[in-house]
């Protein structure tokens, strides 16, 4: 059993956890560090989203159909109700799997033809590739992976009317969103209608979607399972190339062992730092020192690199990486990285498999090393990181060890 060593974290924030489990911003933005008090506020009602986008959706018309990621109530929990059966982990391992399987087989090839390759490009062709099976988009034409870069830039500007970089930020993003609609989802649509498919835009077709709620739907599952996972893997890799412990430990292992492993880095390094709520009533967020009072309109934000190393929560040597660790007050094994309630990520199971897949054979890789280190950079509205610059390669005429662990189901 590893059972970890000093500090394990690798994304630094730049701050201490506080010592006091909810805090308050200048600007009145309640701050929330405690895992319970994170979790209870998922879970209960009074609150909407808030950020992500959210204040500019809302001025859409209401015809529109928002995408899932900004509804709440009743008309979200029905959506999510009607798509479970995408995401559940038979679906997963019966419908992916292979696909999986074949998208990780076919980056590792080309890193063995090339000798090296930036770890980023090889985790983004193998989520998009998954996630443009689950929604749909399998009928665009090439080039989806620059596409995507371009709608989703490492540098984020603000959008409005009442600076030029804001007109500009605006411009940009409206063609981006046209080149993706007319490469991308317009063909799918168009497949989809002549024939129905077992996926998401069939899902959103029959409900009488129209081609921009779609898109928009789609960019929001883009965001969600194509950017993140790309983090992940990197993150991952990371680790496991500096920790010569947890490289054993995840290579010796069996699938759960390694999905262990995976999902308690993602405690310690959550790929989305922070998630924003807003009180639609008014709340109470229990303390020690007793319940503060949270009014209507007001903003809640959870720090998820707090709450998931909160000592009460998760046990003795939070900032270490223990896989299998004991878990208190009924947290998961990755805290609140895939958040909680009825807005906890459905893609949970294919982010965490798919990195498994694809890191057990990369690992198997006969002299597989990190050639040069990652820089990190983040996202702070989300409070994020990206991982960009980590290479891996391999000594001439390397081959693969064996079939991987990952090969088995």
């Amino acid at each position: 059993m590893y059972d970890g060593g000093g500090t394990a974290r690798k994304v630094d924030r730049g701050r201490e956890r506080p010592g006091c489990p909810v805090t308050r911003a200048e600007d009145g933005t309640w701050r929330v560090h405690d895992h319970a008090v994170a979790r209870a506020l998922l879970r209960g009602p009074g609150t909407v989203q808030a950020g992500l986008g959210v204040e500019t959706v809302e001025k859409l018309p209401r015809r529109i159909r928002r995408p899932v990621l900004y509804r709440d109530g009743p008309e979200h929990r029905e959506h999510r109700r009607q798509t479970a059966r995408f995401f559940t982990p038979r679906r997963v391992d019966e419908h992916y799997r292979d696909l999986m399987v074949r998208i990780a087989e076919e980056q590792l090839a080309s890193l063995r033809a090339a000798g090296g390759a930036r770890l980023a490009d090889l985790a983004f062709e193998l989520a998009i590739g998954v996630v443009s099976e689950v929604i749909g988009l399998r009928y665009g034409r090439p080039g989806i992976r620059r596409r995507l870069e371009r709608f989703f830039p490492e540098e984020f500007g603000e959008p409005g009317l009442t600076s030029v970089r804001g007109l500009y930020w605006l411009g940009r993003q409206n063609a981006n969103w046209l080149r993706i609609h007319l490469a991308d989802v317009r063909p799918a649509i168009r497949a989809h209608r002549r024939r129905e498919h077992d996926d998401l835009i069939s899902h959103l077709i029959g409900e009488g979607c129209s081609d921009a709620e779609i898109l928009g739907e789609c960019l929001t599952f883009a965001a969600a399972g194509m950017v993140t996972t790309r983090e992940f893997v990197s993150l991952a890799a990371w680790h496991l190339f500096t920790d010569a412990g947890l490289l054993d430990h995840y290579r010796s292992a069996d699938e759960s062992g390694r999905l262990a492993v995976l999902q308690e880095i993602l405690r310690l390094e959550p790929v989305v730092g922070r998630l924003r709520r807003r009180a639609v009533s008014a709340l109470e967020l229990p303390t020690d020192d007793g319940p503060l009072a949270v009014r209507p309109g007001e903003v809640v934000e959870l720090h998820l690199d707090d709450t998931n190393t909160d000592p009460r929560a998760v046990g003795r040597d939070p900032l270490c990486v223990r896989p299998g660790r004991a878990m208190e007050s009924g947290a998961g094994p990755a805290g609140l990285s895939f958040g909680d309630g009825p807005h906890r990520c459905p893609g949970a199971h294919i982010a965490l498999l798919e990195t498994d897949v694809f890191l057990s054979r990369l690992f198997a890789l006969d002299g597989i090393r990190m050639t040069a280190p990652p820089r990190v950079s983040f996202k702070d509205v989300i409070g994020g990181y990206e991982i960009r610059g980590l290479t891996v390669g391999l000594p001439p005429g390397a081959v693969r060890s064996g079939p991987g662990p990952g090969s088995a189901r």
